[in-house]
C-alpha cells in the first residue's frame, strides 16, 4: 500500500522548490492535498515570490498522479489567511493528517546583524517563525480532535549553525527547531508528532522552479556559479541536496513508518553540519 494512502496533507510554500517536491511525493504515495503559496509580492522581500500560476502547475502535476487537490493562496504572515485556508481544507476533505510547514523566505539578508531594519527583521520572523506557529495554531485543534497527526517543519542547517550576514534567517530557523521540540511535547499525548527537517545547500532544480541558491548569491552580491561552487565545497559528500531528498525525509515523517519519532530534527545536508 502507498505510504500516505487515504491521508490529507497540507503543504505551505507549495508553488515551487521543496514545497513542490513534497507535494509531488505525497501525491505519488496516495495523499490528497491542500496546497498553498503566497501568489504575489511581500514588502521588504527583494526577490519574486511564488506565483499563483506556479501553484497551479504543482496542483496539476499532483492531479496527474491521482490526487485530489485543493489550492488556495495564503500569506502565512496573516492569521486570517491561515484560518481561511484550514477552514477551506476541512470543508473539502474533512480532515488534515499531515501539516508540512515549508513556506519561508531567504532574504532580506546579506548584511551584518545591526544593519537590518526593524521592518526587515519583522518580516523574516513573521514568515519563517511565526508562519509555522500560525499553521500549528490553526491545525492543532483539528489533529487533537482526530487524536492523531504529523507536523513537519522545514527548518535548515541555519537552524543548527550560524551563517555570516544571515542573522535574521538563522535566528528564525533556530526558532523553528525550538518550536518543533516544544510543540512535540505539547501534543504527544494526543498522538500528534512534530518534527523538523534541516536541509543543507539545496540545488535549484529547474523542473521544480526552485531558485534559492540564486537568492543567496544575490544577497551576498556574488555570481550564481560562485555560490554553487561554495555550496559544493562545503559538503562532505561532494554533492548538494536535491529538493526531492528533502521530500523523501518529509514522506517518512508524514507516514506511519515514523510513528515513534517526535521532537527531533532530521538533517538532510550531505554532511554539511557534521564538519
Amino acid at each position: 500500500m502507498s505510504r500516505l494512502q487515504d491521508k490529507v496533507v497540507l503543504i505551505t510554500g507549495a508553488g515551487r522548490g521543496i514545497g513542490r517536491a513534497c507535494a509531488l511525493r505525497a501525491a505519488q504515495e496516495g495523499a490528497d492535498l491542500i496546497l498553498t503559496d503566497i501568489g504575489g509580492a511581500k514588502d521588504f522581500v527583494p526577490y519574486q515570490l511564488s506565483s499563483s500560476d506556479q501553484l497551479e502547475v504543482t496542483a496539476e502535476q499532483c492531479r496527474a498522479y491521482g490526487a485530489s487537490v485543493l489550492t488556495q493562496l495564503a500569506d502565512v504572515g496573516s492569521m486570517d489567511d491561515v484560518t481561511a485556508l484550514v477552514e477551506a481544507g476541512l470543508q473539502r476533505f474533512g480532515r488534515i493528517d499531515t501539516l508540512v510547514n515549508n513556506a519561508g523566505i531567504g532574504a532580506p539578508a546579506g548584511k551584518a546583524t545591526h544593519l537590518y531594519t526593524s521592518e526587515e527583521w519583522e518580516v523574516l520572523m513573521g514568515v519563517n517563525l511565526s508562519g509555522p506557529w500560525r499553521l500549528i495554531k490553526a491545525v492543532a485543534p483539528v489533529m487533537i480532535e482526530q487524536q492523531h497527526g504529523s507536523m513537519v517543519n522545514i527548518a535548515s542547517t541555519a537552524g543548527l549553525l550560524g551563517y555570516k550576514h544571515f542573522a535574521g534567517y538563522v535566528a528564525s530557523k533556530h526558532g523553528v527547531v525550538g518550536l518543533t521540540k516544544s510543540a512535540a511535547l505539547d501534543y504527544a499525548s494526543y498522538n500528534i508528532r512534530v518534527n523538523a527537517i534541516c536541509p543543507g545547500p539545496v540545488y535549484d532544480d529547474e523542473r521544480l522552479d526552485g531558485h534559492m541558491t540564486k537568492v543567496v548569491a544575490d544577497a551576498l552580491g556574488i555570481r550564481l556559479g560562485d555560490q554553487e561552487s561554495i555550496d559544493l565545497a562545503s559538503v562532505a559528500m561532494n554533492t548538494v541536496v536535491s529538493p526531492m531528498d528533502v521530500a523523501e525525509a518529509m514522506l517518512w515523517l508524514a507516514s506511519d513508518g515514523s510513528h515513534r519519532v517526535t521532537g527531533t530534527t532530521v538533517t538532510v545536508d550531505a554532511g554539511y553540519a557534521a564538519k
